[in-house]
C-alpha cells in the first residue's frame, strides 16, 4: 500500500490545481478583470454571451490581453482584487510587463490620494 505524507497530497492537489487571472478586452475598448479555473472555457463563455446579466455580454467579442497562471486560489483572487483597483494606464503597462511604468502610475496615484486630487 502506497502511503503519502500530508505534505505529498498538498504538493498533489496543489499541482491538480489552476487558476488564471485575466484582463480581457471587450469590444467597446473596456477592460474586464476576472478569475477562473478554466481560461479556454471562460473566454469561449464571455464570447458567446452565455449570461445576459455580464458585464462582458453586449460588449462582445472579447479579447485575452493579459492572463497568469497560479496554483493557489487565495493568490488568485488577491491578484485579481488588486488588478480591479488598478486605472487602465497602470492594466495597460501590466500588459507590456513595464514594471518601472507601474512603480510610477501606483506613485502618482498615491500623491493625488494625498493631496485630494482625482
Amino acid at each position: 500500500m502506497l502511503s503519502l505524507s500530508k505534505y505529498d497530497l498538498e504538493d498533489i492537489m496543489a499541482r491538480d490545481h489552476n487558476y488564471f487571472v485575466y484582463i480581457a478586452e471587450c469590444a467597446d475598448g473596456l477592460y474586464y478583470t476576472g478569475v477562473t479555473n478554466n481560461l479556454d472555457r471562460r473566454l469561449y463563455e464571455h464570447n458567446e454571451g452565455i449570461d445576459p446579466k455580464c458585464f462582458t455580454y453586449s460588449r462582445r467579442p472579447v479579447l485575452l490581453r493579459y492572463w497568469l497562471q497560479f496554483t493557489d486560489i487565495k493568490q488568485a483572487i488577491a491578484w485579481e482584487k488588486q488588478i480591479k483597483g488598478w486605472g487602465r494606464k497602470k492594466k495597460e503597462a501590466l500588459f507590456k510587463e513595464n514594471w518601472e511604468e507601474i512603480k510610477v502610475l501606483a506613485k502618482n496615484k498615491q500623491s493625488q490620494s494625498s493631496t485630494g486630487s482625482d
